[in-house]
């Protein structure tokens, strides 16, 4: 997955080779690990419970113990509830689209619906909306759920 990770600049190619990658424990194996560290990559995946103490019980053998940014890894699940936004769509969640670039054209619509709606549904009535999406539906109901009456 991440051969394919590439990051835009402003002028000239992108780049392939992030400053850190967040993942949870599911992504934290010895090869992973050895993977990251050979691109120069900071690997921000803490460990496994199994592990260290598997890495315990091998005692002076057993390895220095996983060292990760704990406050890189707390702001991980911010990329978690943008997926769990996009997986709303219900196109998106079971891709039931054909080709591949029909999918990712369904994603970058989805992702503009949750960009307008972060930074512009607060300030509208529901009257305003109409009858868009139903997960921008419920955001309305609960932004106007907040306010006084």
């Amino acid at each position: 997955m991440l051969k394919k990770v590439r990051v835009r600049l402003l002028v000239g190619r992108p780049r392939t080779r992030p400053g850190a990658v967040a993942g949870d424990k599911a992504y934290s194996s010895r090869a992973n690990r050895a993977y990251l560290r050979k691109r120069h990559i900071k690997a921000v995946i803490s460990e496994k419970k199994d592990q260290a103490a598997n890495r315990k019980k091998k005692g002076s053998r057993g390895g220095r113990p996983v060292s990760h940014d704990a406050d890189l890894y707390k702001e991980r699940n911010t990329v978690e509830h943008l997926i769990n936004k996009l997986k709303a769509w219900r196109g998106i969640a079971t891709r039931y689209d054909k080709t591949p670039g029909s999918y990712l054209a369904g994603l970058h619509l989805r992702a503009s619906i949750v960009e307008l709606v972060r930074r512009y549904l607060p300030c509208h009535t529901r009257e305003e909306v109409g009858n868009l999406d139903p997960w921008i539906q419920a955001r309305v109901d609960e932004s106007q759920a907040d306010q006084p009456i």
